[in-house]
């Protein structure tokens, strides 16, 4: 996604928000927009996985457990084999981002 995109989503989240706060935008709408307007996941490099799990002092099996996902899957991504994608890096950008608390 450019950097025109991630402006023009900001303005129309924005808008949106004014026109919630105005009443003219209900609650279920509005939590629309605030999933469509949800800035991407980052992507994840092997050595940000790592030092995430480090930071958090979990192991490979735990991450994975806390993630949905299979302990080789975490194991294939700290090596470079393979990269998250889809829930796997939402989650990891929320457990950078929040900690484990807001995950579990």
């Amino acid at each position: 996604m450019s950097k025109l995109d991630n402006h023009i989503l900001a303005a129309v989240h924005e808008t949106a928000r004014g026109l919630h706060r105005a009443g003219l935008i209900d609650k279920r709408r509005m939590a629309r927009y605030d999933a469509l307007c949800l800035p991407p996941s980052p992507d994840y490099e092997a050595a940000q996985i790592k030092a995430l799990r480090a930071r958090l002092r979990l192991s490979q099996t735990v991450l994975a457990d806390v993630l949905g996902a299979s302990p080789s899957t975490v194991r294939k991504w700290e090596s470079g084999d393979k990269r998250p994608s889809g829930p796997s890096r939402r989650l990891l950008d929320i457990l950078e981002r929040k900690g484990l608390e807001a995950v579990i």
